[in-house]
């Protein structure tokens, strides 16, 4: 499901940390009573009625200042407001309008986007202050009063926000179009390999770091099947991203992810897995999507006997996680093996659509149990009842038994590992245990 992206703007000091914090329920942002203590996009996901959101905390925005960080954290800001669904203008009541804030409307209202005007500081939500008036004049709608401090008035807020969140376009399961993220960091060949897919320069492609700046959706048919290729912008390591429109591309990198039915992990064979093709790898695991690892490059590695197979266990040794990901090695720049990376994604998209009946699940239980134990803690043994698949992509199991604090995450891991043996390699494997 695509997550509506809030962006959450406003003047420096109006509290926009601390109401970041409170809706997405832990301690994120910095927060201090000074101003401009954000300097940076800080994001995190949330939900609200059953709809999973991204907030964007940003630095406050000083319209006329001429501070070199101020100035930047204008810049971040305007990148945030121009690809934000909804925007939340946070002001202080306290302070009442401000020249800037009429500023920063004006910045808004440009920006056509949905718009929930927030008046902060308000600590007594149910008498409603004559000052709130004032705020009218800035022509964004209603203001609402909150106290993010007191964790006052946020859910009117947030009901606000869901009312303007774009349409759900969660992929249909019926849709003919596999959806293929093509994920990875930058100058790893990304955009070479749809290029040469799609048998056109349709992407530009550069040796220069970040060149493609969002996410591309391509559809493309051929006689394996339909597919939408969504290119993704390059993520950076957080130290090496000096344009704030690299810092923002991020996001949009994870909401490709959200809309992938299949994520092609593209890695330079000549430098092997980095940390940050592990962190890459690990959004695509978490998100429960199906995986195949992509080694680019493989035309210019020197190779003599075993380098393939030596490639694929260094592989899976620093990404451990990813065990049951298909590995296949090609060259975007010759074409070597792009063929054989459709049927790949056939294969990793049904498994990660499939279901299994109840009971043949629980004769897999019965015989894994069988075979190990479960285990127990201080005289207590886990008993298992049984196991049911609840849902798919990814494929989500609900196992019952008599305490879930005894079902140890190695045990979980076994069970899980016998279901992948016994049925083709699940993408990913979601438990929820209920007892």
């Amino acid at each position: 499901m695509a997550k509506p992206i809030v962006a959450l703007i406003g003047r420096p000091n109006v509290g926009k940390s601390t109401f970041f914090n409170y809706i997405i329920g832990e301690r994120k942002s910095i927060v201090e009573d000074t101003p401009g203590v954000t300097r940076d996009r800080i994001y995190a996901d949330s939900e609200w009625r059953g709809r999973k959101f991204t907030l964007i905390d940003t630095g406050g925005i000083e319209p006329k200042s001429n501070d070199e960080i101020l100035v930047q954290m204008k810049r971040q800001a305007q990148i945030a407001m121009e690809t934000a669904d909804v925007i939340i203008f946070l002001t202080d009541i306290k302070q009442g309008v401000t020249a800037a804030d009429y500023e920063v409307a004006t910045m808004l209202r440009k920006t056509g986007k949905p718009i929930v005007l927030v008046c902060n500081k308000a600590d007594n939500i149910g008498e409603t202050s004559d000052d709130i008036y004032e705020f009218y004049n800035l022509g964004l709608g209603d203001p609402l009063p909150v106290s993010s401090l007191n964790k006052l008035g946020t859910g009117e807020v947030l009901d606000a926000i869901y009312d303007k969140f774009p349409e759900d376009n969660n992929i249909d399961e019926d849709d003919e179009f596999i959806h293929v993220a093509i994920i990875g960091k930058p100058n790893a060949g990304k955009s070479s390999l749809i290029n040469k897919i799609l048998g056109e320069n349709r992407l530009i492609v550069s040796n220069i770091a970040g060149t493609t700046r969002d996410a591309i959706d391509t559809k493309f048919e051929n006689e394996h099947g339909k597919y939408v290729f969504i290119d993704t912008a390059g993520i950076r390591r957080k130290s090496k991203i000096e344009e704030e429109i690299e810092k923002y591309s991020i996001i949009r990198a994870k909401t490709a992810i959200d809309n992938a039915h299949v994520c092609v992990l593209v890695i330079d064979a000549t430098e092997g897995v980095t940390d940050q093709d592990a962190k890459i790898a690990g959004e695509a695991h978490e998100s429960g999507k199906g995986v195949i690892i992509l080694i680019n490059k493989w035309d210019i590695v020197e190779k003599e006997t075993g380098t393939l197979e030596n490639y694929k266990k260094m592989i899976y040794e620093k990404l451990a996680y990813l065990s049951y990901a298909p590995i296949i090695f090609v060259s975007a720049l010759t074409g070597q093996r792009i063929d054989k990376l459709f049927p790949l994604i056939n294969e990793v998209n049904e498994n990660n659509a499939k279901r299994v009946s109840t009971s043949v699940l629980n004769d897999v239980l019965r015989e894994a149990i069988t075979m190990v134990q479960p285990p127990s803690d201080k005289g207590r043994r886990l008993k298992i009842s049984y196991i049911t698949q609840v849902s798919i992509r990814p494929p989500t199991f609900v196992v019952f038994c008599n305490s879930a604090k005894l079902f140890h995450f190695s045990y979980q891991r076994y069970i899980i590992n016998n279901i992948r043996n016994n049925f083709g390699g699940f993408s990913r494997n979601s438990s929820k245990i209920d007892y």
